[in-house]
């Protein structure tokens, strides 16, 4: 019988990219971690010695605990968590049954966290497409707590120094246009993020992006919505926040609704 305190691969997989996907903590010994230094999309490091810390973190909210095999240390802080009110599972058979399940991991050299364990990003103000859809990734994907700033474009790198910010999204940067490809490529391919539904938004993402609309039947919608936001926000951030559930709907539909259809006359005859 499989452990109420557990959840599998494949359970975490359907979480992961989603809002509801809760905190993932990655407690792999350094000794274990260094031999492979790859998280779990989304996922944290944080040591199962300082418990206090990570308790005030999750900040009353629930959390996947993350270890090499599932074994005895993620199930002990998964137990100590619980003890102090905290809503906590343990991926069963841990980082090891992850990856035999195929799902993907981000090189943790990939990007740059500060000494909180967060990181923070900045690109040129009045965002669009690409410059929504590169944080919604980060956030879904890497980093749950990251941290934006919009300046300028003449002020981007300079800035980016100051803030210990990574550039994304203008020339120069790690993270940017690449021949066709866009930013969200670019990033997906760094972060090791290839998965059939991220593919299929980033070629959506693309063709709306480079005005390429012949690549995706979507691109036109996209641009049509990402153009009425940035016509109804000032601020960046304010329409940073309205988008993000823009591509979540939209990961959705690319991960489990690519083959639905939908018409007036269905509806009508009682059929969705």
């Amino acid at each position: 019988m499989p452990d109420p305190n557990s959840i599998t691969p494949p359970q975490l997989m359907r979480l992961i990219g989603t809002p509801a996907c809760p905190a993932l903590i990655d407690i792999c010994l350094p000794e274990d971690f260094a031999e492979d230094p790859r998280l779990i999309p989304g996922a944290r490091r944080a040591s199962h010695r300082e418990l206090a810390a990570l308790r005030q973190s999750l900040n009353g909210g629930p959390a996947i605990i993350i270890c090499q095999k599932g074994r005895k240390l993620s199930q002990g802080v998964v137990s100590a968590l619980q003890a102090e009110g905290v809503t906590a599972e343990y991926l069963a058979g841990g980082v090891q049954a992850w990856q035999a399940s195929g799902g993907p991991l981000v090189p943790i050299n990939a990007v740059r966290f500060d000494a909180e364990g967060q990181t923070r990003w900045i690109t040129r103000a009045r965002p669009k497409i690409d410059r929504i859809a590169c944080p919604w990734l980060i956030r879904r994907f890497v980093d749950p707590r990251a941290r934006f700033l919009f300046v300028a474009p003449s002020e981007v790198m300079a800035a980016a120094d100051i803030f210990d910010a990574t550039p994304f999204d203008i020339d120069g940067a790690e993270f940017s246009h690449e021949g066709d490809l866009c930013s969200f490529d670019v990033m997906l391919r760094r972060f090791g993020l290839a998965t059939p539904a991220l593919e299929q938004m980033a070629l959506a993402i693309r063709a709306a992006d480079t005005n390429r609309h012949d690549l995706h039947p979507v691109a036109a919608g996209l641009l049509a919505i990402s153009v009425g936001l940035s016509r109804q926000y000032k601020n960046d951030h304010a329409q940073l926040e309205a988008a993000i559930p823009v591509y979540d709907a939209l990961y959705r539909w690319a991960r489990d609704g690519q083959d639905e259809g939908h018409d007036w006359l269905h509806g009508q005859n009682g059929r969705p």
